[in-house]
């Protein structure tokens, strides 16, 4: 097994690294068959879009803060745990925008892909799954599609469900909905297709992220899983990450 690390240059993290390098031969990334990630969720996150092109499985240890989706930090055994760890395909949305200026913006999300008013003014979108309506207008901040592994996310903090990994899930999530005022959402197979279009990107802008990527005057996104990519992530067998998400639900 040829193993290499990579870190988010927090003090905790760097200091893990240095650990590792003591005791481990580590190889660098493009001669390595398992990727240690040490950091946060976010840099997490960072990794696995940065590292798609190398396919090969991350496992993530938590020198960061909550750390949703990574294993607790232990330097002893580090081959033993990577050569006994469970592993969860992650697959990414794809999100086409066309801005009111025409142009074409692309993007991919692991967490989610999220739409938002840009101006004082509510946001006014039509939302369309498989080429049929369903909203004809929803009123409020925004909307967020999240997957499993973003639903607890800014998913979460919306009141969004949380959706185990693995399954063959989006949420739809609104952000402060005005109109319709009970709509709280809905979970769609993971094969929609959703589109979301601005009624009025005149007078009420929308700025779009797709994760951390970034785009401004949005006149409409298209949604849908990209199945032409996706990260395995690795996870210690002995730690239940079904269990994970279910305690995460009754967090008080």
């Amino acid at each position: 097994m040829k193993i290499a690390c990579v870190s988010s240059g927090s003090d905790l993290a760097r200091a893990a690294l240095a650990e590792l390098e003591e005791r481990y031969e580590l190889v660098d990334l493009e001669s390595c068959s398992v990727l240690v990630a040490l950091g946060g969720d976010g840099f997490l996150l960072h990794t696995m879009h940065d590292r798609l092109a190398l396919s090969v499985p991350i496992f993530g240890m938590n020198r960061g803060t909550v750390g949703f989706l990574l294993n607790a930090y232990r330097p002893d055994g580090l081959p033993e745990r990577l050569a006994a760890a469970t592993r969860q395909a992650v697959r990414p949305l794809a999100v086409r925008a066309l801005t009111t200026s025409g142009d074409q913006v692309d993007g991919l999300a692991f967490n989610e892909v999220t739409t938002i008013r840009h101006s004082a003014q509510s946001a006014n979108i039509r939302v369309s799954v498989d080429g049929a309506e369903r909203l004809a207008q929803f009123v409020g901040d925004g909307l967020i599609i999240a997957t499993p592994a973003g639903s607890t996310a800014y998913n979460l903090s919306a009141h969004g469900p949380i959706i185990p990994l693995g399954s063959p899930l989006l949420a739809l999530t609104p952000v402060s909905p005005f109109r319709p005022r009970r709509w709280r959402g809905a979970l769609l197979p993971d094969t929609a297709t959703v589109m979301l279009e601005n009624l009025d990107p005149a007078r009420r802008p929308l700025a779009a992220t797709a994760d951390f990527h970034e785009f401004t005057q949005v006149q409409s996104m298209t949604i849908t899983q990209d199945r032409g990519n996706a990260v395995t992530l690795l996870f210690d067998a002995d730690a239940s990450l079904e269990e994970r998400f279910v305690a995460e639900q009754f967090l008080s």
